[in-house]
């Protein structure tokens, strides 16, 4: 690797350097108008995904094997209690990275790194630990062959997986501090 003479230190491709926040804006931007789409949805039509989370939580489409079937929760109190907390954690999560979306547009680098990262963390704990992890393993939601979300829940783990790693890249601009 050469070195700049003026500065002694590794030439920074101007390539990177313009295009790297706007990959992370965009992926940002995208993710916020896909949470903000599903909170909207869970919102005006309630009663679809609160079926699906009911027959999670009740693990009644499972193999319903007595080893497991403790585990299931039947009251539709807690059942509906756990669907609105997952409505509030989308539409904070949807917030807080249309605001990271926002400040990649201003390009406030150091600030759009740190909104869009707590978005996507977000993202990733609500479909990594929550519809994965919990829903998938815990309640047994793999075998359902009605009430099984984990495809869906895969594909935007991972693509926050992605973003995320996208945001923490070095570089992209001169107010990169944290």
């Amino acid at each position: 690797m050469t070195t700049t003479p003026t500065t002694g230190t590794a030439p920074t491709s101007r390539i990177s350097g313009n295009t790297l926040p706007l990959a992370a804006g965009v992926l940002t931007g995208v993710l916020a108008l896909y949470i903000a789409l599903v909170a909207l949805g869970n919102i005006t039509d309630f009663g679809t995904n609160q079926q699906f989370v009911r027959h999670v939580l009740a693990m009644d489409t499972t193999f319903k094997d007595d080893d497991l079937m403790w585990r299931a929760i039947t009251s539709t109190a807690l059942q509906d209690t756990a669907y609105v907390a997952i409505i509030v954690w989308e539409s904070v999560a949807a917030l807080v990275l249309v605001y990271g979306t926002y400040l990649w547009a201003r390009r406030d680098v150091g600030r759009a790194r740190r909104f869009s990262t707590y978005g996507l963390l977000m993202l990733v704990l609500l479909f990594g630990a929550g519809f994965i992890a919990i829903g998938g393993e815990w309640f047994s939601m793999w075998q359902s062959k009605t009430w099984n979300g984990l495809d869906a829940a895969t594909r935007v783990f991972l693509l926050s997986g992605v973003a995320l790693i996208v945001n923490q890249l070095p570089g992209g601009g001169q107010r990169d501090a944290t």
